[in-house]
Protein backbone atom coordinates (compact mmCIF):
# COMPACT_ATOMS: atom_id res chain seq x y z
CA UNK A 1 0.00 0.00 0.00
CA UNK A 2 2.69 2.14 0.60
CA UNK A 3 4.38 1.72 -2.57
CA UNK A 4 1.13 2.53 -4.07
CA UNK A 5 1.14 5.73 -2.55
CA UNK A 6 4.49 6.74 -3.52
CA UNK A 7 4.24 5.91 -6.93
CA UNK A 8 0.66 8.16 -6.92
CA UNK A 9 2.48 10.75 -5.38
CA UNK A 10 5.20 10.78 -8.16
CA UNK A 11 2.71 10.51 -10.56
CA UNK A 12 0.97 13.87 -9.03
CA UNK A 13 4.23 15.71 -8.99
CA UNK A 14 5.20 14.62 -12.31
CA UNK A 15 2.11 15.99 -14.03
CA UNK A 16 2.02 19.56 -12.00
CA UNK A 17 5.35 19.77 -13.26
CA UNK A 18 4.40 19.19 -17.13
CA UNK A 19 1.80 21.16 -16.50
CA UNK A 20 3.86 24.00 -15.40
CA UNK A 21 6.27 23.68 -18.29
CA UNK A 22 3.24 23.96 -20.38
CA UNK A 23 2.06 26.89 -19.35
CA UNK A 24 5.19 28.69 -19.32
CA UNK A 25 6.02 27.42 -22.87
CA UNK A 26 2.85 28.70 -23.98
CA UNK A 27 3.55 32.33 -22.55
CA UNK A 28 6.74 32.08 -24.04
CA UNK A 29 4.92 31.44 -27.56
CA UNK A 30 2.73 34.35 -26.93
CA UNK A 31 5.89 36.66 -26.35
CA UNK A 32 5.90 37.19 -22.64
CA UNK A 33 6.61 35.34 -19.30
CA UNK A 34 4.92 35.49 -17.08
CA UNK A 35 6.63 35.30 -12.84
CA UNK A 36 4.49 35.71 -9.25
CA UNK A 37 5.51 36.52 -6.22
CA UNK A 38 3.86 37.87 -2.79
CA UNK A 39 5.37 40.82 -1.26
CA UNK A 40 4.87 41.33 2.63
CA UNK A 41 4.72 45.45 3.30
CA UNK A 42 6.03 44.74 7.46
CA UNK A 43 4.58 48.36 8.39
CA UNK A 44 0.78 47.13 7.61
CA UNK A 45 1.59 43.43 8.58
CA UNK A 46 0.32 42.92 4.83
CA UNK A 47 0.77 40.31 2.33
CA UNK A 48 0.82 41.43 -1.06
CA UNK A 49 0.70 38.82 -4.10
CA UNK A 50 2.05 40.35 -7.77
CA UNK A 51 2.22 39.24 -11.26
CA UNK A 52 4.71 40.72 -13.61
CA UNK A 53 4.42 39.82 -16.89
CA UNK A 54 6.89 41.14 -19.30
CA UNK A 55 8.51 40.16 -22.94
CA UNK A 56 10.41 37.21 -23.28
CA UNK A 57 12.47 38.85 -25.90
CA UNK A 58 15.01 41.65 -23.94
CA UNK A 59 14.81 43.64 -27.65
CA UNK A 60 11.35 43.86 -27.49
CA UNK A 61 11.35 45.42 -23.74
CA UNK A 62 10.81 48.89 -23.82
CA UNK A 63 11.29 49.31 -20.43
CA UNK A 64 8.05 51.37 -19.42
CA UNK A 65 6.30 49.90 -16.71
CA UNK A 66 2.45 49.61 -15.75
CA UNK A 67 0.96 48.70 -12.56
CA UNK A 68 -2.50 47.06 -13.24
CA UNK A 69 -5.49 46.98 -10.41
CA UNK A 70 -8.28 44.45 -10.87
CA UNK A 71 -12.10 45.65 -9.80
CA UNK A 72 -13.72 44.01 -7.20
CA UNK A 73 -13.66 40.50 -6.61
CA UNK A 74 -15.21 39.62 -3.40
CA UNK A 75 -11.94 38.42 -1.99
CA UNK A 76 -11.94 35.56 -3.99
CA UNK A 77 -7.85 36.58 -4.18
CA UNK A 78 -7.08 35.39 -7.43
CA UNK A 79 -7.90 38.74 -9.62
CA UNK A 80 -4.55 38.94 -10.41
CA UNK A 81 -3.21 36.74 -12.13
CA UNK A 82 -7.25 35.07 -13.56
CA UNK A 83 -9.80 38.34 -14.28
CA UNK A 84 -7.54 40.79 -17.38
CA UNK A 85 -5.39 37.93 -18.45
CA UNK A 86 -6.08 39.38 -22.13
CA UNK A 87 -4.67 42.78 -21.52
CA UNK A 88 -1.77 42.28 -19.26
CA UNK A 89 -0.54 39.16 -21.07
CA UNK A 90 -1.29 42.00 -24.10
CA UNK A 91 0.63 44.70 -23.06
CA UNK A 92 3.57 42.29 -21.84
CA UNK A 93 4.17 40.62 -25.52
CA UNK A 94 4.03 44.78 -26.84
CA UNK A 95 7.34 45.12 -24.94
CA UNK A 96 6.01 47.27 -21.49
CA UNK A 97 6.67 45.66 -17.75
CA UNK A 98 3.45 45.12 -16.45
CA UNK A 99 2.87 44.36 -12.63
CA UNK A 100 -0.73 43.29 -11.71
CA UNK A 101 -1.62 43.55 -7.86
CA UNK A 102 -4.00 41.52 -6.17
CA UNK A 103 -5.40 44.01 -3.77
CA UNK A 104 -8.45 41.59 -2.16
CA UNK A 105 -7.27 38.85 0.30
CA UNK A 106 -9.89 35.98 1.57
CA UNK A 107 -9.34 37.23 5.07
CA UNK A 108 -10.03 41.21 4.37
CA UNK A 109 -13.47 43.06 5.29
CA UNK A 110 -15.62 43.18 2.27
CA UNK A 111 -16.20 45.98 -0.38
CA UNK A 112 -19.16 48.30 1.42
CA UNK A 113 -22.22 47.99 0.04
CA UNK A 114 -24.50 50.48 1.99
CA UNK A 115 -24.34 54.13 2.89
CA UNK A 116 -22.52 57.01 0.82
CA UNK A 117 -20.46 54.99 -1.47
CA UNK A 118 -17.49 57.69 -1.92
CA UNK A 119 -17.24 57.44 1.83
CA UNK A 120 -17.58 54.12 3.10
CA UNK A 121 -15.61 52.28 0.58
CA UNK A 122 -12.65 55.23 1.11
CA UNK A 123 -10.63 52.44 3.43
CA UNK A 124 -10.46 50.09 0.67
CA UNK A 125 -9.21 52.59 -1.69
CA UNK A 126 -6.76 53.96 0.54
CA UNK A 127 -5.57 50.21 1.06
CA UNK A 128 -5.37 50.30 -2.18
CA UNK A 129 -3.15 53.45 -2.74
CA UNK A 130 -1.08 51.87 -0.45
CA UNK A 131 -0.76 49.09 -1.79
CA UNK A 132 -0.08 50.02 -5.01
CA UNK A 133 3.07 52.53 -3.45
CA UNK A 134 4.72 49.81 -1.88
CA UNK A 135 5.14 47.96 -4.40
CA UNK A 136 6.11 50.59 -6.67
CA UNK A 137 9.24 50.83 -4.21
CA UNK A 138 10.08 47.08 -4.14
CA UNK A 139 10.29 46.95 -7.91
CA UNK A 140 12.54 50.06 -8.71
CA UNK A 141 14.44 48.26 -5.96
CA UNK A 142 14.63 45.33 -8.02
CA UNK A 143 14.07 46.79 -11.17
CA UNK A 144 16.63 49.84 -11.34
CA UNK A 145 16.47 49.80 -15.32
CA UNK A 146 12.74 50.68 -15.81
CA UNK A 147 11.66 54.08 -17.01
CA UNK A 148 9.93 55.28 -13.38
CA UNK A 149 9.59 58.86 -15.56
CA UNK A 150 6.80 57.07 -17.99
CA UNK A 151 4.91 55.03 -15.58
CA UNK A 152 1.27 54.00 -16.03
CA UNK A 153 -1.21 52.92 -13.80
CA UNK A 154 -4.72 50.99 -15.00
CA UNK A 155 -7.56 50.01 -13.19
CA UNK A 156 -10.74 48.54 -13.55
CA UNK A 157 -14.42 49.41 -11.82
CA UNK A 158 -13.20 49.77 -7.58
CA UNK A 159 -9.34 49.26 -9.11
CA UNK A 160 -9.83 52.40 -10.81
CA UNK A 161 -10.60 54.24 -7.84
CA UNK A 162 -8.19 53.14 -6.05
CA UNK A 163 -5.89 54.09 -9.11
CA UNK A 164 -7.44 57.90 -9.32
CA UNK A 165 -7.12 57.93 -5.50
CA UNK A 166 -3.28 57.17 -6.08
CA UNK A 167 -3.06 59.81 -8.74
CA UNK A 168 -4.65 62.58 -6.34
CA UNK A 169 -2.14 61.43 -2.99
CA UNK A 170 1.25 60.96 -5.09
CA UNK A 171 0.80 63.04 -8.52
CA UNK A 172 3.86 63.02 -9.25
CA UNK A 173 4.62 59.54 -9.43
CA UNK A 174 3.05 58.24 -12.38
CA UNK A 175 2.85 59.70 -15.90
CA UNK A 176 -0.57 58.35 -17.04
CA UNK A 177 -3.54 57.10 -15.12
CA UNK A 178 -6.48 54.72 -17.44
CA UNK A 179 -9.60 54.58 -15.77
CA UNK A 180 -11.50 51.42 -16.64
CA UNK A 181 -14.92 53.59 -16.12
CA UNK A 182 -14.46 53.90 -12.28
CA UNK A 183 -17.56 55.14 -11.04
CA UNK A 184 -16.85 56.79 -7.19
CA UNK A 185 -13.66 58.19 -6.96
CA UNK A 186 -13.57 62.02 -8.82
CA UNK A 187 -10.72 62.60 -10.89
CA UNK A 188 -8.38 65.23 -10.15
CA UNK A 189 -8.26 68.50 -12.51
CA UNK A 190 -4.47 68.58 -13.64
CA UNK A 191 -2.09 68.01 -16.13
CA UNK A 192 -0.01 65.81 -14.42
CA UNK A 193 -0.38 62.34 -14.39
CA UNK A 194 -2.48 62.41 -17.81
CA UNK A 195 -5.24 61.18 -17.27
CA UNK A 196 -7.80 58.85 -19.53
CA UNK A 197 -10.82 56.85 -18.70
CA UNK A 198 -12.92 54.22 -20.43
CA UNK A 199 -16.90 54.65 -19.97
CA UNK A 200 -18.95 51.67 -20.16
CA UNK A 201 -22.77 52.02 -21.62
CA UNK A 202 -24.64 50.62 -18.60
CA UNK A 203 -23.35 52.42 -15.12
CA UNK A 204 -22.85 56.18 -15.29
CA UNK A 205 -19.95 57.75 -12.94
CA UNK A 206 -21.36 59.72 -9.53
CA UNK A 207 -21.99 63.27 -9.42
CA UNK A 208 -18.65 65.16 -10.01
CA UNK A 209 -16.07 62.03 -10.72
CA UNK A 210 -15.60 63.08 -14.50
CA UNK A 211 -14.30 66.39 -15.60
CA UNK A 212 -16.74 69.26 -17.21
CA UNK A 213 -16.28 69.93 -20.67
CA UNK A 214 -14.49 72.91 -19.89
CA UNK A 215 -12.19 71.01 -17.55
CA UNK A 216 -11.79 68.15 -20.25
CA UNK A 217 -10.51 70.91 -22.54
CA UNK A 218 -8.39 72.86 -19.84
CA UNK A 219 -6.54 69.59 -18.67
CA UNK A 220 -6.29 67.79 -21.84
CA UNK A 221 -8.36 64.55 -19.95
CA UNK A 222 -9.59 62.35 -22.59
CA UNK A 223 -12.87 60.47 -21.28
CA UNK A 224 -14.33 58.20 -24.17
CA UNK A 225 -17.84 56.18 -23.38
CA UNK A 226 -18.33 52.87 -25.02
CA UNK A 227 -20.64 50.03 -26.06
CA UNK A 228 -19.42 48.08 -23.23
CA UNK A 229 -21.08 46.75 -20.48
CA UNK A 230 -19.23 47.43 -16.87
CA UNK A 231 -19.11 44.00 -16.00
CA UNK A 232 -17.54 43.21 -19.19
CA UNK A 233 -14.24 44.73 -19.40
CA UNK A 234 -12.19 42.05 -17.53
CA UNK A 235 -12.23 38.72 -19.50
CA UNK A 236 -15.50 38.18 -19.83
CA UNK A 237 -15.39 40.61 -22.67
CA UNK A 238 -16.11 38.95 -26.12
CA UNK A 239 -13.27 39.31 -28.43
CA UNK A 240 -14.40 42.49 -30.40
CA UNK A 241 -14.77 44.19 -26.72
CA UNK A 242 -11.23 42.83 -25.86
CA UNK A 243 -9.64 44.09 -29.43
CA UNK A 244 -11.45 47.73 -28.79
CA UNK A 245 -9.94 47.99 -25.34
CA UNK A 246 -6.70 46.73 -25.76
CA UNK A 247 -6.52 49.44 -28.77
CA UNK A 248 -7.50 52.01 -27.13
CA UNK A 249 -5.06 51.52 -23.98
CA UNK A 250 -1.96 50.54 -26.47
CA UNK A 251 -3.28 54.19 -28.11
CA UNK A 252 -3.41 55.94 -24.66
CA UNK A 253 0.20 54.46 -23.29
CA UNK A 254 1.64 55.58 -26.49
CA UNK A 255 0.20 59.30 -26.52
Amino acid sequence: MKNILIIILSFVLIQCSSNKKAISSENEKLGFKLDTLSLFDQSRNRKIPIAIYQPKDIKQANKIPIFFSHGYGENNGSDYLQAYTYLTEFLASKGYFVVSIQHELKTDELLAMTGKLQETRRPNWERGSQNIFYVLQKIKQDYPQLKYNELSLIGHSNGGDMTVLFAHKYPNLANKIISMDNRRMEFPRTFKPKIFTLRSKDYPADENVLPTKEELKKYNIIVQFTDINHSSMDNDANETEREYLKTKILEYLKK
